[in-house]
């Protein structure tokens, strides 16, 4: 096997199957939000690096496109084995590299492994159609062939699944692979990755990680001429440029993007339980989720209620370095973002709400300048206030009153954004009814927003993004049809 991150200093980035340093010859310090330490050094890529990546995925493809299925699937379920020897050092660097707690980073990484195993199954999956012809003697095929060289730009909060999602399917249906991680999490996003491919013997340049920060080759991976699909996952408005790039090239872009998602509670729902449920989806990892409950929308009978449980979970949950296995709410991944949190709740406050608890940094011995915030609750929120109009990514519940279940709808439908939300109800049939009129890609009844299964359909519509991933439109992404026509005799064309 490759040297194992226990081991690695991860100063090489991955380029038709060699570890090389960036062509510069600079590095990037990458840090533990929780102690500010710096952990490791990894390149700094440039263009020519990222060309490099292509021109190598570019030799591959081929041959990988016309391997057997079997040996693609065996690949994916190789370096699933992978992961699943090294789950406890990939938890370890969960947590000290990105911020997520054990629970967690335990979560992620057994989400990663069902990823792969499904991902593993798409070889067998790609399948054609038949079809009769207008034309006497002549035969339609369809087959589904893979679209050549996937672009995955991927992010910070969920760097392994996130990644992963794109990177095993991609591979799996015969595609090659130009990778770059966030420069937050540039080790489960991209090197950790490529160790456990290149371990089983993927063949050179099916899958290259070049990592750098956005600002350096961003634009350079996101606008290549050779890509044939942009995959990226990540905030909107970068979303909407990367698109933009992506089509000027006529590739096609799979974007998962921003989340303003709602968590509507009804007056006959169980309060405990709705707020429970709440309390997961808006303080989970920090709130560092796009699927994240983002605006809790709760029926006037029922608010104060609703408010003071919520705001007992917020005082309760167990916060502070994620080096405690016992803490739940971790650090913010970094200080533009705490700040920029931290900005929201006052400008909401400013705006007529009520802070019910939390607005502090949680301070954190031996560590100056804490990135961990308390979780938040605000009350006699309106939707148009700074924490529920934008996407937060933070540890902030803002608790928005309706008077009845049409005007709890008009709000969660009052913005651009289209991901995911939830629906508390008392009464499920009634809950589901209510979820239909919600304009979400997907939507859970009694449960709160953060769900995915490798399974079942993941994306949005409206500003949360292009297309989807998993299950059957992953394959979609992928993969292009081919239409081949056999003229099995002699046709008469009437000259």
């Amino acid at each position: 096997m490759a040297t194992t991150s226990a081991e690695s200093e991860w100063s090489r980035q991955y380029i038709d199957g060699e570890w090389v340093s960036a062509s510069s010859g600079e590095t990037l310090a990458v840090t533990d939000p929780s102690t500010r330490e710096t952990l490791f050094e990894v390149p700094a890529a440039t263009e020519a690096d990222v060309d490099a990546a292509y021109e190598a995925a570019a030799r591959a493809q081929e041959e990988w496109a016309d391997a057997a299925p079997g040996r693609r699937q065996e690949a994916v379920l190789e370096a699933m084995n992978n992961l699943e020897e090294r789950f406890d050092e990939t938890v370890q660097l969960l947590l000290s590299e990105g911020g997520s707690s054990m629970a967690k980073a335990n979560i992620e990484t057994e989400n990663t492994v069902a990823q792969m195993a499904e991902a593993a199954t798409f070889p067998s999956r790609m399948k054609g159609e038949h079809a009769g012809s207008n034309i006497p003697g002549k035969e339609n095929v369809v087959e589904r062939r893979p679209e050549g060289i996937v672009s995955a730009i991927t992010p910070w909060n969920f760097p392994l699944v996130l990644t992963m999602r794109a990177v095993a399917p991609a591979i799996a249906m015969g595609n090659s692979v130009v990778l770059k991680p966030s420069s937050e999490t540039p080790v489960t996003g991209g090197l950790l990755i490529a160790e456990l491919f290149e371990d089983v013997g993927l063949p050179d340049g099916v899958l290259n990680v070049v990592t750098g920060t956005g600002s350096a080759i961003g634009d350079a991976v996101a606008g290549h001429p050779d890509a044939d699909v942009v995959a990226f996952t990540g905030s909107t408005p970068v979303g909407r440029e990367v698109a933009s790039m992506a089509a000027r090239n006529l590739a096609a872009p799979a974007m998962e993007l921003g989340g303003n998602n709602a968590h509507i509670v009804t007056a006959d729902a169980d309060v405990e339980d709705a707020a429970e449920a709440g309390a997961f989806g808006s303080f989970i990892h920090s709130g560092q989720i796009c699927i994240s409950i983002n605006r809790h929308i709760v029926h006037e009978d029922v608010y104060d209620q609703y408010v003071e449980i919520l705001a007992g979970y917020a005082e309760g949950i167990p916060t502070g370095s994620v080096h405690d296995p016992e803490n739940i709410v971790g650090p913010i991944i970094n200080e533009s973002q705490r700040d920029q949190i931290l900005d929201y709740i006052q400008d909401t406050v400013d705006a007529g709400a009520t802070l019910v608890t939390g607005n502090e940094a949680h301070e954190l011995d031996g560590v100056e300048d804490s990135l961990v915030l308390e979780p938040t609750v605000l009350a006699d929120v309106t939707n148009d206030m700074p924490t529920a109009c934008n996407e937060h990514f933070g540890p902030v519940a803002p608790v928005i009153k309706a008077s009845d279940v049409d005007e709890a709808v008009e709000i969660a439908n009052a913005t651009d954004y289209g991901l995911s939300g939830s629906v508390y109800a008392g009464d499920t049939g009634r809950g589901r009814e209510i979820a239909k009129r919600v304009e979400t890609g997907m939507i859970h009844v009694n449960d709160q927003p953060i769900n995915e299964e490798p399974h079942m359909p993941f994306g949005g519509v409206g500003a949360s993004g292009i297309g989807a991933f998993n299950a059957e439109e992953v394959i979609h992404e992928f993969t292009r049809p081919k239409w081949v026509s056999v003229q099995h005799e002699q046709r008469d064309y009437g000259f």
